[in-house]
């Protein structure tokens, strides 16, 4: 499983009013350049738009977009649920990448915030018809808020 970081800024994001992550789609974005080697770590303070990561070339790739299965609250504790999105590599190959970010394609308040990234630990390369299954925690969900 690969390990999930939060973004920094999207807590004060989400405290300004940036995300409705009932109704904003969530999309993902792929890139082999580690959040602290980018010009600006998209991981720290002020950086977590989508613009301060280096993406890879979507030519060959599947839709990037992710379904929501539920977001809501129990006893004052709020959890994010995604469907697991499965990427095809159709017409030749996609990558290498090793971080997978989400972020908020969705809203009109900022241009791309991130909400969190993936790193896979090495890189991947999906060849011509492979897939790649994102797996987002169907019990715990993708994110929980206290």
């Amino acid at each position: 499983m690969a390990a999930f970081t939060k973004i920094n800024d999207y807590v004060e994001h989400l405290g300004e009013g940036a995300h409705d992550l009932d109704t904003d789609q969530l999309t993902i974005a792929l890139s082999n350049v580690a959040p602290g080697s980018e010009s600006s770590d998209p991981t720290a303070d002020g950086n977590g738009l989508l613009a301060n990561v280096t993406q890879i070339s979507y030519t060959n790739l599947s839709s990037r977009d992710i379904t929501l299965t539920s977001s809501s609250q129990t006893g004052g504790t709020y959890k994010l649920v995604l469907q697991d999105l499965v990427l095809t590599a159709s017409g030749g190959s996609v990558g290498p990448f090793r971080y997978v970010y989400i972020y908020n394609n969705g809203t009109t308040v900022l241009v791309d915030p991130l909400i969190g990234v993936y790193d896979y630990g090495a890189s991947i390369t999906l060849n011509n018809t492979e897939t790649l299954t994102i797996n987002f925690d169907d019990t715990n969900g993708v994110l929980t808020i206290a």
